[in-house]
């Protein structure tokens, strides 16, 4: 697995030896970041449900300013803490459970990436709670990775893309207009 473009493009991140981390696929990260490229520059980014952290660093590589990861399992923490010792970043993770961390938090991110163990039931529970708190900037996206068969069951948020790669699924949102 490889950082795709940016600052960092070309870097190699360590090797998932963890069954319980499904990384998103090169070919569906290369998607996400391509669609928002000129969206990131300067943005603040939350990745939950890192994982490996290879989408939190590549938001960075392509030019987030702030990038938070966080994860409830400490074999992901320190998965994403190596790869970004190895690609020579400092970023924040957090060993937090998502909802308690959404629970607590008290600002605004540009981009929201949401991406829970696939049929976890956590994806409206999330998203609720970003809603909730208010935590998705005015003009700002979520994308959430689910399975082509869990369909996500959202109206607080306005869905402006749907892209379908496989099994896997990739939806956007934003803070709906109506």
């Amino acid at each position: 697995m490889r950082i795709d473009s940016g600052k960092l493009k070309g870097r190699k991140l360590l090797e998932n030896k963890y069954k319980h981390i499904r990384p998103t696929t090169d070919k569906v990260r290369q998607a996400v970041f391509t669609k928002l490229q000129f969206f990131l520059p300067g943005k603040s980014v939350l990745d939950l449900f890192c994982g490996t952290g290879a989408m939190g660093i590549e938001a960075y590589s392509r030019g987030a300013d702030d990038v938070v990861m966080v994860d409830c399992d400490f074999r992901s923490v320190r998965l994403t803490k190596d790869n970004l010792k190895v690609v020579g970043v400092d970023l924040k993770v957090v060993k937090c459970d998502a909802l308690v961390f959404l629970d607590k938090c008290d600002r605004q991110f540009d981009l929201i990436i949401v991406d829970p163990p696939y049929k976890s039931g956590l994806y409206e529970k999330v998203l609720e709670k970003i809603k909730q708190k208010n935590l998705l900037a005015e003009d700002g996206i979520i994308v959430c990775e689910h399975a082509l068969a869990d369909k996500i069951n959202c109206n607080l948020f306005e869905v402006v893309d749907e892209k379908k790669y496989g099994e896997i699924e990739v939806t956007y949102y934003k803070v709906s207009s109506f």
